[in-house]
């Protein structure tokens, strides 16, 4: 589990917001990756659950691309490995991973 207080998820959540999510999760799964030459250097492994208007008619590229640009530095700085789950409103999230746990923003 993702500590709440981790500033690598604070930064790639803060980030995120330009999409303007109505949901959004973020999982930390660098303890899976332990003794990988990518933990090694400093960039985490982790797995993003995004809902967003912005990806409405969009590809799975595209809307890969639009997080990626999102995220920008943070790709080359503190990501190593992302897993993107992308959708807009509306589309069936029955694809998530089973157990994944989604957490509506607050406005």
């Amino acid at each position: 589990m993702t500590p709440p207080n981790d500033p690598a998820v604070a930064a790639i959540r803060a980030a995120l917001m330009v999409l303007e999510p109505s949901l959004i999760e973020i999982r930390d799964d660098g303890a899976l990756h332990a003794g990988h030459p990518g933990a090694r250097g400093g960039g985490g492994h982790y797995h993003i659950e995004i809902e967003a208007a912005c990806f409405a008619g969009k590809t799975g590229v595209a809307r890969h691309r639009q997080i990626y640009a999102a995220l920008g530095d943070l790709m080359s700085s503190s990501i190593h490995a992302l897993a993107i789950a992308a959708r807009a409103p509306g589309e069936d999230a029955s694809a998530r991973e089973p157990g994944a746990r989604s957490t509506p923003l607050q406005n």
